[in-house]
């Protein structure tokens, strides 16, 4: 789980920007937040962010997957490192880009910290935090490893010295089988997911699979979301008539082993393929939906016969699926969750989810949102609300709700965030007005 998260000096966020999962002393929907008795805390299950156009929720929502994919793939040897730096403060250029995590994995507590600048790793560390002390697992500064209190300083340091100035020693450790430090690796590989307005739904090929549990899931859930859809099929198709350049398919031809499927998106027409060798042969599939028609039979229609918002929840349902489940241990980050969808529909998918939050849960779903229809006090707590607010000097704030000492349990939190009193909101100049020319 996440518990907290900071970054500083990163796209609009000059200042340091701090999220806590941690759950205040509000009693609202207690019954609902996960407990971890060994340190005596409450992790809350959801938080909800909002904010005008260009306040920043995009740009956190970037920085937790630019940390992802820094950890997780890395960099090329003499490649710059992707970080976006503030840029309205010259200043701003030639500091580094400061990430913290403090995560719960499994019942362990670790804090994980970096500074990157576009040239290099300035420092990083990693601590692993009991119930009553503080262990530094290792701490890289000035481009030399601190390994003191480990077991395995030599070999460690062994290992260090194979890490570039662009790469994090965390990924590099992992590559050189350094299984010390896996489980805060594989917390970023596995546990962490994140999903943008245009995502589409990775592991898509479980739909095409009749006996998985996901399509058996995914078509008793659909029918009852309004969509049209009686169910998901899927239909092979010739690796020769797929719509992708020549080049791409000498290379699927050449990369695509024997018992691998390999994901390939088409845009526009929004379709997914899934291609697998089988026997020699590469067999391509793809995911269709069947409407009922008024004889009993059934209506196949493409993927990009669907409207927008019936697309989206193909994406989205299998996420909330999987998080709302009591045995997994995910934390999804959704960009624009209503994207294309009516707001009773976001509020069902999410007061599903919240549903089967309990105490001994352990997964979460953050999300970025324009929805005020979910900013609802008898569906979230206060603490689990963010607003994101751009300053006069154009860099983002991020301040929770439990922040205001007069928003009350019984107080409508939608009215006083429309009429701008909790920030958050777009800020209209005044002086000047909109027109239309009478010729069109």
């Amino acid at each position: 789980m996440l518990l907290r998260f900071a970054v500083e000096n990163w796209m609009s966020f000059r200042k340091k920007a701090s999220l806590s999962m941690i759950g205040s002393r509000e009693r609202q929907h207690n019954d609902r937040v996960p407990v971890v008795d060994k340190y005596g805390v409450k992790i809350l299950p959801v938080a909800a962010f909002y904010g005008g156009n260009a306040s920043g929720k995009t740009n956190f929502f970037k920085a937790l997957n630019f940390a992802k994919g820094l950890i997780v793939i890395g960099t090329q040897p003499d490649s710059l490192i992707s970080v976006e730096p503030y840029l309205l403060d010259p200043l701003s250029q030639n500091k580094s880009t400061d990430f913290w995590f403090e995560l719960l994995i499994e019942e362990t507590i670790y804090e994980f910290s970096f500074k990157v600048t576009r040239k290099a790793v300035l420092e990083e560390k990693l601590v692993k935090i009991n119930s009553t002390s503080e262990t530094i697992l290792y701490h890289r500064h000035d481009g030399k490893p601190n390994f003191e209190r480990s077991l395995k300083k030599e070999f460690l340091n062994f290992a260090f010295k194979g890490t570039r100035n662009n790469q994090l020693f965390l990924t590099n450790a992992i590559s050189q089988n350094v299984d010390t430090f896996r489980p805060v690796y594989d917390w970023f590989k596995n546990t962490l997911e994140l999903i943008a307005p245009d995502s589409r739904f990775q592991p898509f090929e479980q739909f095409l699979e009749e006996e998985h549990k996901l399509n058996a899931i995914m078509n008793e859930i659909l029918p009852q979301l309004d969509t049209g859809i009686a169910r998901l099929g899927s239909e092979e198709v010739s690796f020769k008539n797929i719509p992708v350049p020549e080049l791409i398919k000498t290379k699927l031809q050449e990369e695509v082993k024997e018992g691998i499927t390999v994901r390939v998106n088409i845009e526009p027409a929004h379709e997914q393929l899934a291609i697998t060798r089988k026997h020699g042969e590469l067999v391509v599939k793809k995911l269709v939906t069947y409407h009922a028609k008024s004889d009993g039979t059934e209506a196949k229609f493409e993927i990009r016969q669907e409207s927008d918002g019936t697309q989206r929840i193909i994406d989205l349902l299998p996420a909330f699926i999987e998080v709302s489940s009591p045995l997994r241990q995910k934390v999804f980050v959704i960009d624009e969750i209503d994207r294309n969808l009516h707001t009773l529909m976001t509020r069902r998918l999410l007061e599903h989810y919240l549903a089967t939050c309990s105490k001994e849960g352990r997964s979460q779903l953050l999300f970025t949102t324009h929805d005020a229809m979910l900013m609802d006090q008898s569906l979230l707590r206060r603490d689990e609300i963010w607003t994101l607010e751009r300053e006069n000097d154009g860099s983002s704030n991020l301040i929770s709700f439990s922040e205001y000492k007069d928003v009350r349990n019984d107080k409508d939190l939608r009215k006083s965030y429309l009429q701008g009193r909790l920030g958050g909101i777009p800020r209209f100049r005044h002086g000047g007005k909109f027109s239309q020319d009478s010729n069109g």
